[in-house]
C-alpha cells in the first residue's frame, strides 16, 4: 500500500480543527463585498475572526487577556495561520472600527453551509418531542448585569421586591429544531420586550412561542392575518371576554393535564388611514378591534397552573401546552 497523504486532524489543536472546517471562501467573498480589509495593512478580517474565536474558547474576559494568552503560545500560532499575537491596541482598534456586519453575515452563511448537518434538515417536517412544525421558534430575552453595586446608578429600578437589572438586554429568536439563534438584538435593560416582536421576520405556517412578557395583541393580530402561529402565556392581569367554554374537566389529585379551554376575545388598538382617494393628506385614526384566541388552562406535574393563548385552532389542546413545555426552562 502506498503512503496515505490525506490530511488528518489527529494531533492538531482543537481550535485549528474548528478553523479548518470553516468555509474560508465564503468569508473572503463577504470581505470583498463589504470592503472590511480596505484600510488595513496587517490585521485582516480573518485574523480578527481567529483572535475572537481564541478568546471565546479560552473563556477570556478582555482583549488584553486574549492577546496575552496568544502571546504565551509563542511559535504555536502557526497552527492558526498567524505569525504572532496582535498587539492589544491593534486588536482593540479593529474590534471598535471594523463593521460587525461582516461577522453577522458570516454566521448566517455558516448556518446555510452546515444546514445538511443540522437536525431540522434531516427530516423535512421534523418533530421535536411530538411538536410538528417545519419552522418552530422560541423568542426570549436575557439581561446582562453590569455590577450595579460597583457602578452606582446603572440599570433599571425594580418593581416591588425585584432585583435591580443592569445595563443590557439580549433579545434572541432561536430555531428550536436546529438549536441555533436566528435573530439577536441588544438593547438597554429598560426596553420592554414586546417592542422587538415587530423585528421578527416569520414566514407563513411557522410557530413561535414566548413568555407572558410579550403579550402584544396588535402584533398577534398582524401575525394572524399573515398565517403565523404563536403560543404565549397570558398575563395575570389580562382583560378578555369569554365567548364559549370549549372544554372543562375536574382534575384528580396529582393529575397534570388541560382542565379548561375557552374561546376568548381580546381588544387592541390599531391605527388606520382614513380619507378619500385623491387627497394628498390621509389621516391615521385609532380604532379598537377584536382578536379571537383560544385560551388553554393547564396544570403541570408540580401542580403549577398556566394559561396559554394561541391563534392556532387546529392543533390539540394538549399540543398547545406541549409546545410551551418544549422550550420552557421553568
Amino acid at each position: 500500500m502506498g503512503k496515505v497523504s490525506e490530511n488528518k486532524f489527529v494531533g492538531q489543536p482543537i481550535l485549528r480543527q474548528i478553523v479548518n472546517i470553516l468555509p474560508r471562501e465564503k468569508f473572503d467573498e463577504l470581505v470583498i463585498r463589504l470592503g472590511s480589509d480596505k484600510y488595513y495593512k496587517a490585521f485582516f478580517s480573518w485574523d480578527q475572526l481567529i483572535v475572537m474565536l481564541f478568546g471565546i474558547f479560552s473563556r477570556c474576559d478582555s482583549m488584553g487577556e486574549v492577546c496575552d494568552g496568544m502571546r504565551a503560545l509563542g511559535g504555536k500560532l502557526n497552527y492558526l495561520g498567524m505569525e504572532s499575537s496582535p498587539a492589544k491596541s491593534t486588536a482593540g482598534d479593529a474590534l471598535r472600527d471594523r463593521d460587525e456586519e461582516l461577522f453577522r453575515l458570516f454566521y448566517f452563511a455558516l448556518i446555510a453551509h452546515f444546514s445538511p448537518l443540522l437536525s431540522v434538515s434531516r427530516k423535512k417536517k421534523g418533530r421535536k418531542q411530538g411538536v410538528s412544525f417545519e419552522e418552530f421558534y422560541a423568542f426570549d430575552s436575557s439581561t446582562v448585569t453590569l455590577f450595579s453595586d460597583v457602578m452606582k446608578g446603572v440599570g433599571r429600578n425594580p418593581k416591588g421586591d425585584g432585583k435591580k437589572k443592569g445595563g443590557l438586554k439580549v433579545h434572541m429568536l432561536t430555531d428550536v429544531h436546529a438549536d441555533t439563534p436566528r435573530f439577536v438584538k441588544i438593547s438597554e435593560a429598560k426596553m420592554h420586550d414586546k417592542n422587538f416582536l415587530q423585528y421578527l421576520n416569520l414566514s407563513e405556517g411557522s410557530m413561535v412561542v414566548f413568555d407572558k412578557a410579550y403579550n402584544y395583541y396588535l402584533q398577534f393580530a398582524k401575525w394572524t392575518r399573515q398565517g403565523v402561529n404563536f403560543v404565549c402565556r397570558l398575563k395575570d392581569n389580562a382583560r378578555y371576554e369569554v365567548q364559549e367554554v370549549l372544554h372543562e374537566k375536574k382534575l384528580e389529585k396529582g393529575e397534570h393535564a388541560v382542565y379548561k379551554v375557552e374561546h376568548i376575545h381580546v381588544q387592541y388598538i390599531e391605527k388606520v388611514e382614513t380619507g378619500t382617494e385623491g387627497k394628498k393628506k390621509r389621516k391615521k385614526v385609532r380604532q379598537t378591534r377584536t382578536l379571537c384566541l383560544r385560551l388553554v388552562w393547564y396544570r403541570d406535574e408540580q401542580g403549577r397552573k398556566y394559561k396559554f393563548i394561541t391563534n392556532n385552532w387546529e392543533i390539540t389542546d394538549e399540543e398547545v401546552a406541549l409546545i410551551y413545555k418544549t422550550v420552557s426552562t421553568d
